[in-house]
């Protein structure tokens, strides 16, 4: 039976916060581990790649003369075991489902770039993205999705109140992707309101990736906890 595969820095963080989401959402078959340091599984037996949060990517995988930020804790071992993961899922045409910095790296790896250090880059506060725990998600701000995307269609809300801990943001998206979610109150002049999610660009792939963090919300009433449980259940079915 194929299994789903979780990209992660942590196997016991997984197992606590995003493993119950996934068996929320009736997944009854394997699930496999994977984190830096382990074999690249045979994605034959792989019927849905899911990547979750965790640190900071490295600049040179956008751009080789961008600097590291100083804010930044970037975690190489995971770029250099995730980027080429991602693209042969993307190329096996798996389903994807990238999660903070999973939406990231989704987004890196098929060629886009990132904003290092969101409050120097948004000139807002230095916590306006950085509330709450895993444990004790803050509900903090709201996200617009576009009315016609396809994540709206999925998640069945235009506006909710998502939880936030991050402090990069999307930049410049990948040509097969496109931004589909965002922080209306937290915009620049040039590049626009921060990105929260994207969807693929080709409506016969399933690739996802939101800025949140809906593993821990799937517990809650509310539209949020229904936006969370729609998102896994969606997985789920795409995977089969």
């Amino acid at each position: 039976m194929s299994s789903i595969l979780v990209s992660c820095k942590s196997k016991s963080g997984a197992e606590k916060h995003y493993l119950p989401a996934v068996r929320g959402a009736g997944w009854t078959g394997p699930i496999h581990l994977a984190a830096p340091g382990d074999a690249l599984p045979d994605l034959a037996e792989v019927a849905g790649l899911l990547l979750t949060g965790g640190g900071d990517i490295h600049p040179r995988h956008w751009d080789p003369s961008e600097a590291v930020h100083g804010e930044a804790e970037v975690d190489e071992a995971r770029d250099l075991f995730e980027i080429p993961l991602i693209r042969r899922a993307w190329d096996a045409g798996l389903p994807i489902l990238g999660i903070c910095r999973g939406e990231q790296t989704l987004n890196v790896a098929l060629g886009g770039s990132m904003v290092q250090h969101v409050p120097e880059h948004y000139g807002c506060e230095p916590t306006r993205h950085q509330h709450g725990t895993p444990d004790v998600p803050d509900m903090h701000h709201r996200v617009q999705l576009a009315p016609g995307s396809r994540l709206r269609a999925l998640l069945g809300e235009d506006v909710f109140l998502v939880n936030s801990r991050h402090h990069q943001a999307v930049k410049r998206v990948a040509p097969a992707l496109v931004a589909v979610g965002w922080h209306l109150d937290t915009v620049h002049p040039e590049t626009g309101p921060l990105i929260e999610a994207v969807e693929a660009a080709d409506p016969a792939r399933w690739a996802f990736g939101v800025q949140w963090h809906p593993e821990n919300l799937v517990g809650l009433k509310g539209p949020a906890g229904d936006a969370a449980r729609d998102l896994f259940a969606a997985f789920i079915k795409a995977i089969g």
